[in-house]
């Protein structure tokens, strides 16, 4: 299992970059993910996205589907396309350190 280190984060991502241990997320953690996707700032508009993908997960279990996703945070989806270029679900979810969303969001 490879191990990602991004100033002081060092943690152990799967092949596609998804944390391993998804307890051990934390801010710094996210801001570190966020460079895997060409994201230099964690704006309040990010936050609004990862906080909602964290809080729906984990209460749950899975990822919401996209649809929820841009309805519940008031986002279209070229919004968060915009904030996360790889999508909701390689890029948000991964930078609010979830597992890879299988079929969701």
């Amino acid at each position: 299992m490879p191990l990602f280190e991004y100033g002081n984060v060092k943690i152990q991502v799967d092949e596609d970059g998804f944390m391993e241990n998804p307890e051990l997320w934390n801010d710094e953690v996210a801001l570190a993910l966020a460079s895997t996707e060409d994201i230099s700032e964690l704006t309040e508009n990010h936050w609004k996205v990862i906080n909602y993908l964290r809080d729906y997960s984990k209460e749950f279990g899975i990822a919401p589907m996209v649809r929820k996703l841009c309805k519940e945070t008031g986002f279209q989806l070229k919004e968060i396309y915009d904030m996360f270029p790889s999508g909701p679900a390689k890029g948000a979810c991964k930078v609010a350190g979830l597992a890879k969303p299988t079929g969701c969001v």
